[in-house]
């Protein structure tokens, strides 16, 4: 690990709100340092030492089969399956090999085949139970009985892959999030091939660079969203078999895009068959003993991270998704529940004391860096993104620095301030200053990824942005024939919203699939509440694809976005800088990589000629919100020029444009003709 001198924490140390805890933060940097030394093998990194995956679990070897397991309370184990008929036999039990509580047996090259199921049988003082093996790299369901089991995944021919993974270069992340198994158009589960087929090429249409897939890694309640995980190293089966995941990836590199998952390492399933509670008889194991082993408010378990064994579990759960899969990074989900004793519930982060008193859990922070410094150690490229809402300092700040070396965090108060002005004010009751706060409230040592909405905002009893401004409205007016003055407000403030967002965004943006044209509802998976439909479980593609509704023509505004901040590198330029904001007539006009980008959010009031202080020269109408080809009302003649005028005073000579400002509408203008000498 590079240290960086003893005195210096770069921004870190630059931030005078921070200044007071600089000591905490350098003493969790030589826990950091500390962890990964001990880690680390003599004379190797720590990507030696995350490799566990290579070890546990079970192994194709020259003389047969090796199959190992970490159970310390158990005092014997057994390797049941098909091959045996499910019968506990002396033949097939495992032998303890150290006082670290391995175990493990060798088996004869035909007793196994690929395809069969098997499982262990634990013994320990005072019980016993089946359980599936900790590294198992393929779980299926039995469709009749609802039993999970292992299988032997060891195909007679390996995938071959096609496909570099694209090169990480200076171009921001613009992040399509999506879910395979509710991406399909049919009510049921998508797989990993129906997603490539269908749904990649339309990521590639729209201009994203980087997928997000959810709910990969196998998790028993499919309705947990793939939240509460059970077995770490198997990708889920629902969607398919791991060859057709590697598929997806695959075709994903060679369309040019990046693959990031969302790694759940901030709890697991409490499911004990299934899953890792209580794997060895006690509930210690891999978690924490007594309450704090459980989440009060997920029903599921917590790790320990300052155990040893734990750390080398989830450290090499990160390496096996990098080699196996060749996934291009992860979005570490619910850091705020491992960052704090308290789980961040009930807790108000109103002041930097939150962030250094005795309730953050310097383990789990110690072992997000450690997994961190893994990541870029193995794919210096790979992404990196914390979803955290306590707002943490330094979570993407780089570990030689005191942080905790995330790429990016999530801008999570950002879709939080839409839905309360859309749900909570009047239109012409909207506050821009705090609007424009909350679009650029981002620490300037850290980069963020914002989002006007993601799957969390139309989940468990929520609705998507569009839907909650137009609700029944929505089902029956969105044809282009048809006005709606709930309709025609939702059309031209989801694109507002959409465009602000991107253009404040702190080197990244994400959209959640299907709201880049307006999905409608809400998402609810199958479950007992709703007699187990796949209604609400899919995207409805059809609407987007109708020439006659309004959705395509979102989608066509989203793609033109995408597309002008990759063209013009627009994320990766300088902050947004702010020109005019005038709560009063709700106008924000602010400058970025030498665009304007001009909103009048007024829902009745049209300003003509309204003056915007400009740099000297021309400037040109790329484009804007209302354009008829956007679902607009088309009421800005395209293609128009403005030259920015003098404005002399005694004090000071400025220049600026007047332009005409429709009520809910916002233009893009860029410099036409550049000062002349």
């Amino acid at each position: 690990m590079r240290r960086c001198s003893e005195d210096r924490l770069s921004a870190l140390e630059d931030d005078p709100y921070l200044r007071p805890y600089l000591g905490e933060i350098k003493r969790r940097r030589k826990r950091i340092e500390k962890a990964e030394r001990s880690l680390a093998p003599p004379g190797g990194s720590l990507a030696d030492h995350a490799c566990g995956h290579e070890y546990y679990g079970l192994h194709r070897t020259s003389e047969g089969w090796v199959l190992r397991e970490w159970a310390p309370n158990a005092t014997s184990i057994y390797l049941t399956g098909t091959f045996s008929d499910w019968k506990v036999s002396d033949s097939l039990v495992l032998r303890r090999i150290n006082d670290n509580g391995d175990w493990e047996l060798n088996l004869p090259p035909d007793l196994l085949s690929h395809g069969d199921l098997y499982r262990l049988f634990l013994r320990w003082p005072g019980g016993s139970g089946d359980r599936i093996p900790a590294y198992a790299r393929s779980v299926v369901q039995d469709r009749s009985s609802k039993i999970f089991n292992a299988q032997v995944w060891m195909p007679p021919e390996p995938y071959r892959w096609l496909n570099d993974p694209p090169p990480r270069d200076s171009t921001a992340p613009l992040i399509y999030e999506a879910h395979v198994g509710m991406a399909q158009e049919r009510e049921g589960v998508g797989t990993y091939r129906e997603f490539g087929e269908e749904v990649l090429p339309r990521i590639v249409d729209a201009g994203y660079n980087v997928l997000q897939l959810m709910a990969v890694m196998e998790h028993p309640y499919y309705a947990s969203f793939g939240y509460q995980v059970s077995s770490f190293f198997a990708a889920s089966s629902r969607f398919g078999p791991p060859e057709d995941l590697k598929w997806l990836v695959d075709e994903a590199h060679g369309m040019g895009i990046s693959v990031v998952m969302d790694l759940v390492h901030s709890h697991a399933a409490a499911n004990e068959v299934e899953g890792l509670s209580r794997f060895d008889g006690t509930t210690y194991q891999y978690f924490h003993q007594g309450d704090r082993g459980y989440h009060p408010a997920w029903g599921s378990r917590c790790f320990d991270y300052g155990k040893p064994q734990v750390r080398h579990f989830l450290l090499s759960n990160c390496r096996f998704w990098l080699d196996e899969y060749r996934i291009d990074g992860f979005r570490f989900d619910g850091i705020t529940s491992m960052l704090y004793h308290h789980r961040g519930l009930g807790v108000e982060f109103s002041s930097y004391d939150r962030y250094f008193d005795e309730s953050v859990d310097v383990d789990a922070y110690v072992y997000l860096a450690l997994a961190n410094r893994l990541v870029h150690l193995l794919r210096p490229d790979a992404i990196t993104i914390a979803e955290d809402v306590s707002g943490m300092p330094g979570l993407a700040a780089p570990v030689e620095d005191g942080g905790c070396g995330f790429d990016y965090r999530m801008a999570m108060g950002i879709p939080d301030c839409w839905f309360k002005l859309v749900n909570d004010f009047r239109d012409e009751d909207w506050n821009l200053s705090w609007l424009w706060q909350e679009l650029n409230n981002r620490r300037p040592d850290e980069r963020t990824i914002s989002y006007a909405e993601s799957h969390d905002q139309a989940l468990v009893g929520g609705k998507s942005l569009i839907f909650e401004m137009m609700d029944a409205d929505m089902y029956h007016h969105m044809r282009l024939s048809d006005d709606n003055l709930s309709v025609d407000r939702g059309v031209a403030l989801h694109k507002m919203i959409r465009l602000a967002t991107l253009a404040t965004a702190g080197f990244g943006y994400m959209n959640f699939m299907g709201n880049e044209f307006g999905h409608p509802e809400w998402i609810d998976f199958p479950r007992e509440g709703n007699d187990w439909s796949y209604h609400y479980a899919r995207r409805q593609w059809h609407l987007r694809d109708d020439p006659e509704l309004k959705y395509g023509r979102l989608a066509d505004f989203d793609r033109v976005m995408i597309r002008l901040a990759r063209s013009r590198h627009l994320l990766r330029d300088a902050d947004p800088r702010l020109l005019r904001c005038e709560d009063r007539d709700k106008v924000l006009v602010f400058e970025r990589g030498g665009l304007l980008f001009l909103f009048n959010f007024h829902p009745s009031s049209s300003y003509v000629d309204y003056p915007i202080q400009t740099p000297p020269g021309e400037y040109e109408l790329l484009f804007d919100t209302d354009e008829s080809r956007f679902g607009g009302h088309g009421r800005i003649e395209p293609g128009q020029r403005y030259l920015a005028e003098d404005v002399v005073s005694e004090e000071s000579r400025n220049h600026r444009i007047r332009v005409y400002l429709p009520c809910r509408c916002a233009l893009v203008l860029q410099r036409a003709i550049p000062e002349k000498l």
